[in-house]
């Protein structure tokens, strides 16, 4: 997923009025559009429109191509005309940060999982989502000499990709926001049993000894804590 401040600039792009409409008119229609075609549909003067049209490409909210409309070719037949289509990138913005792509991720594959192996629900989610929390964890940078304080610094990184907001309180890291807060509240235990599986998938995926992720829920905070120790 696209770091926050990518994305709250392509959000930002569409504060302007006259370039939210021409974004809007672009997206909608059936086939990509000629900076000539959008000035006379908007009614807005053409130099105005090749400013916003291009600010749009520079966000990554449209795309460029390049046609000759009258479908001649060979000498004679002009240049070809900048053609603008919406592209097929997504961009969303929540704050507090929320992963609810990654929870359908998850949840989408265990119910295939489920499906196929006949694995009750609840186990594979759980499944998937260790998985998934260990490939995580395995695809962050590993340092040539590890030592416990990077291996923290490592946890906190992936995990605040991830949305999780983690502190670092003594030895033990508390994550501050849960990113699949409207799923964990309507349907608590799925949810927390996923998310403490794939907190407990990254600490293995990042190859962290002697710290555990547990159910620890508390007002303000992921209901996932890891501790290097938990009370008995």
């Amino acid at each position: 997923m696209e770091d926050l401040q990518a994305q709250v600039a392509s959000i930002g792009a569409l504060a302007e009025p006259s370039r939210l409409a021409l974004y809007r008119y672009v997206a909608g229609a059936t086939e990509p559009v000629s900076r000539e075609q959008a000035a006379a549909a908007m009614d807005l003067p053409l130099h105005s429109v090749k400013f916003h049209l291009d600010r749009l490409v520079a966000e990554g909210l449209l795309e460029v191509e390049y046609r000759r409309l009258t479908g001649r070719t060979g000498p004679g037949a002009g240049r070809p005309s900048k053609l603008y289509r919406r592209t097929s990138r997504h961009v969303s913005v929540s704050l507090p940060e929320r992963r609810y792509d990654l929870a359908g991720e998850v949840l989408a594959a265990a119910v295939e999982r489920s499906t196929r192996e006949g694995t009750p629900i609840a186990e594979a989610v759980q499944q998937v989502a260790h998985a998934t929390g260990t490939r995580l964890g395995s695809e962050a940078p590993v340092p040539r000499r590890p030592r416990r304080a990077e291996s923290t610094a490592r946890l906190v990184g992936v995990l605040g990709d991830h949305g999780y907001e983690p502190r670092l309180v003594d030895d033990d890291v508390c994550l501050t926001n849960c990113p699949f807060d409207r799923l964990a509240t309507e349907h608590t235990e799925l949810v927390c049993g996923m998310n403490l599986a794939l907190v407990d998938g990254v600490l293995d995926g990042l190859h962290i000894e002697g710290m555990s992720a547990r159910l620890e829920p508390q007002p303000g905070f992921c209901c996932v804590k890891v501790a290097t120790k938990f009370p008995a």
